[in-house]
């Protein structure tokens, strides 16, 4: 099942040490927009982490992975990395953090919005 989503399955979410998935439904639909708008390929590297997940990652105590309205999206070229940014702001997300081979990019309103991070 892929509670509507066009270019994921909901499983692409899942949390690899734990099979958890407690992602966020309006996370993942504005995801979905973002790819649609994008037109090229959104490999999820991360998305759902479990705490201990988390830990083994060295994610941060506060990361949003963990509320699942986060995901590190693969991206290896400059070209995919402006049309995956251009898409993912002109959805709605406010915090982005583009790295040389993923962008991180989340939906914590608990968090500073309209930031991007190194």
């Amino acid at each position: 099942m892929n509670n509507g989503l066009r270019h994921f399955s909901i499983s692409d979410f899942d949390c690899p040490c734990c099979g958890e998935n407690n992602m966020d439904p309006a996370f993942l639909n504005m995801l979905d927009n973002a790819r649609s708008r994008a037109g090229v390929w959104f490999v999820v590297n991360s998305g759902y982490r479990c705490p201990k997940h988390n830990a083994e990652v060295y994610g941060t105590k506060t990361s949003s992975h963990q509320i699942g309205v986060a995901a590190d999206i693969k991206c290896t070229n400059s070209r995919d990395r402006f049309l995956m940014i251009e898409a993912l702001i002109h959805v709605g997300f406010k915090r982005i953090k583009p790295a040389p081979r993923f962008i991180h990019v989340d939906f914590d309103l608990m968090k500073d919005q309209e930031v991007m991070w190194l």
